[in-house]
This record gives structure tokens, sequence and C-alpha cells, in this order.
């Protein structure tokens, strides 16, 4: 059979919405097969870039696919210089940037010809790498921040929202095709619509403003769950929290703080201020005291003194957040961070690292003994014999806790259940079935 074509997805969900519009486009074209396949006619590789360990893989990814593949084409961040890819690996078949899924699609035709007449079977929102009952959902593209660690506006431009009668469409395609939670995700979420002016357009043959607060609101009435991803902590986000206490969001926040250091935040270009975070967490906590928040944090920028990094030591115990990722500052080509005066030495980085992931660990433990002795509705993800693994409203897949459900030997995933939490370790809950909820929030 002729048209296998093989994908290897690296990065983000971001890029993994990238690689579904690859897969949807290549299935309406008549091409079959997607992951790392020995037999495919052509391997598509989609890069990630943003920092040094995610380029290393990224090539990686690249030669091995070289190493057992003819053709091979590459796609994604890393394809944003393709002179230097080009140069590195003369045998690549073609070099793409991100969001060019109707290139990759082109570049497969001219190597192979897809099966004609075919058309791939595949649901109302096309190909999903994600398990049936979540998606994520990308609201924008690009960002007109300018970091100084960080080279995305180089990569996939300036913030360019889609429409929201546009998202809204996909949305009711992802929930028909069995999607339980949308995940909402862009470059900066809290900044949808800007670009647009916040323009009204149509849907179902209503005009609805192309903001966050009304975009969310809809979504609320499309989706059991709504659960919000790289919301920068603008004041509009204010207006966020009432949507949660109604039910049409998830109480859940993931916000990139980056630091606690006003002096390091100034120099990595960062749109905030730590004291004014502090009083607008404290301020959604009053109006939604179960909201839960997560946030990544950089140690080891160009400058940061012991000082600094006390600053966001005293910043986290402050805050108290409940899930908190934490990098290793490193450099990126291209990013202006890179000339910054004050290198940390490697071992400074990875002891600042340890030791604020230890002191997370404490915080996260004593957050996550306020569900013990309580009754929680939880999605499960995976069902194994007797056991499963689920989530909260507070847990995003892959990235934050889990619940484990003793009792779960007739569920199966994407269902909603209630647990009874009887145990709790510093990340991730424990419990047993007691049944299902009458009222999905």
């Amino acid at each position: 059979m002729s048209g296998k074509v093989g994908l290897v997805s690296l990065g983000c969900p971001k890029a993994m919405v990238d690689s579904e519009a690859i897969l949807t486009q290549l299935a309406s074209a008549g091409y079959a097969s997607w992951g790392a396949v020995a037999d495919a006619d052509v391997m598509i590789v989609n890069t990630c870039g943003f920092i040094d360990l995610a380029r290393d893989e990224s090539h990686a990814a690249i030669a091995a696919a070289l190493d057992s593949h003819d053709k091979v084409i590459v796609t994604g961040c890393l394809g944003a210089d393709a002179d230097a890819l080009r140069s590195r690996y003369p045998r690549l078949l073609a070099v793409t940037g991100p969001q060019a899924a109707a290139a990759v699609v082109d570049a497969v035709r001219a190597a192979t010809p897809g099966e004609a007449g075919v058309e791939y079977l595949m649901g109302p929102a096309g190909i999903k790498l994600t398990p049936p009952h979540y998606a994520y959902l990308k609201i924008s593209e690009g960002c007109n921040h300018r970091c100084s660690f960080c080279i995305i506006p180089k990569m996939r431009g300036k913030l360019r929202s889609r429409p929201i009668g546009e998202v809204l469409s996909e949305a009711e395609r992802l929930v028909d095709q069995g999607a339980r939670e949308l995940l909402v995700i862009a470059q900066d979420t809290s900044a949808y619509g800007v670009d647009l002016k916040y323009a009204e357009d149509r849907h179902r043959g209503r005009s609805l403003a192309s903001n966050l607060v009304t975009l969310v609101t809809e979504l609320g009435k499309i989706a059991e769950w709504v659960r919000l991803h790289y919301v920068y902590p603008y004041p509009n986000v204010d207006d966020l929290i009432p949507l949660m206490v109604q039910g049409l969001a998830l109480p859940y926040l993931d916000i990139p703080l980056q630091h606690g250091s006003p002096r390091l935040l100034k120099a990595m270009r960062r749109p905030q201020s730590s004291d004014k975070t502090l009083q607008r967490i404290e301020k959604w906590r009053d109006a939604c005291p179960e909201i839960v928040l997560r946030s990544t944090f950089i140690v080891g920028f160009p400058g940061e003194t012991q000082a600094d990094f006390e600053m966001l030591l005293a910043f986290l115990e402050e805050a108290q957040l409940d899930r908190v990722g934490c990098f290793t500052y490193s450099d990126v080509e291209g990013a202006a961070a890179n000339d910054f005066a004050g290198p940390i030495e490697e071992s400074v980085k990875l002891d600042r690292q340890e030791t604020l992931l230890e002191l997370q660990a404490a915080i996260s433990a004593r957050r996550l003994q306020r569900y013990v002795g309580t009754s929680q509705a939880v999605l499960i993800d995976h069902v194994d014999g007797d056991r499963a693994t689920a989530r909260t409203r507070g847990d995003a897949p892959e990235i934050d806790g889990t619940v484990t459900v003793r009792g779960a030997r007739r569920l199966r995933p994407g269902e909603f259940i209630v647990v009874k939490i009887d145990g709790a370790d510093e990340h991730d809950l424990f419990g047993r079935y007691v049944g299902k909820p009458l009222k999905i929030d």
C-alpha cells in the first residue's frame, strides 16, 4: 500500500495541535498510518526549539529518522531556521516552520502518492493525539511579548487570535467526538482577542465578541470541563474567577510566573510584578476558595544572586501555589539573555532547582491534605483491573497529580465518578470509588 506516513511529535501541547492538523489533512488526502512506523514511505518530525534540552531531543529525533528512512520532513519550531537545518542535514526532503500543515502535506504529496479517492475515517474534529475524553483547543498563535529568555515570537510570530465563532465550532466538534474536557491553550491565553480588537463574530446566529470572558462563558456551555492554560496574570483574569464559581470553567489557572524577584522579572522582561501577583492570588482565593494554581519558574537566570533566589523562595512560601514546575536557565540561540552578564554555574543552577522543588513538595503535600476526607468528582484516564487513574478538577493531564482509585473494576476511561479521598502524598491523591455524580461541575 502506498502513502504510509510516520510522524514523531515533540514539544508542548501547542505543537501537538499542529501535529493533529497535519495528520488530519494527510488522512483527507488518502495517507495512512501514524507514529514512528518502520515501513513509512515518509517520516515527519515535528520539532521543539524552546530550550536546549528540547532542541537536543529534536536533533536526536531527526538523526534517528534519517538513519531509518530515505525521506524525512522536518517541521515545527526548529524548522523556523531552515537554512541551519539543511546545512546540518542535507538529506532532508523538506523543512517548514510551525503551523505549516498545508506545506507539510504538499511535501508528502511530492514524495509519495496517497491512495486516490480514499479519505481515512476520522471524527468530526479530525485526527486527535489525545485520549478521546479530553482535547486541546488552541485559541491563538504567536505572542506579542519579548521575554529576554524566549524566541517564540521569532519562531511563531506575533499574536494571531482565532475568531470566536471558529473556536466555538471546533469545540463543538471535539465534544461531538467524545471530549468531556477541553484544555484551552495559546502562547498567551490572557491576550486572546487583543489583535482582533475584540471584534464580534457569528456563531449559531448570534454575534459574540472575541474576548476571553465571552469565549470561556460559551465554552462552559459546550463542554463539561474547561481548563485554562498559559494565563498571564493580567487584570482581565479577575473576570474569569466568577465563571469558575458558576461552574463554566474549572477552578484552575496555569500561570507562567517565572520568578519572584522584581529585579529578575525586569531583566526577563516579564509583564508582572511579584507584589501585584500575590495580591491578585489572594483576591482570587477570596472569590473562589477551591481554585488550584500552577506555575513554572526559572532558576539560574544570568545575574541571579542568592538574594534573588531567596526572594523567589519567599514568594513561593507566601503564594502557596498548588503545583509548580522549575527549569534551570539555558541559553536559547537568538534570545537576548544570552548576552547578559553574570552567567550562573550549572552546579549552582541544579542546587537551586533542588532546593526550590523540595520547598514546593512540602507546600504541595500540605495543600493536598485539604482533600483527605472529602468526596471529589474525578475524570478517569486509565483503568487497570480494580484500580483506576483519575484526575480532580485541579489536575491537568500529564503535568499535575493523579488520583489512584480503588474499586474501579467496572469503570471506563472518560467516565466521571465520585471518589472518597483517604490519602495524599506530595503530588497525588488516593481514594475509593463511591458512585457516579448527579451533576458535573
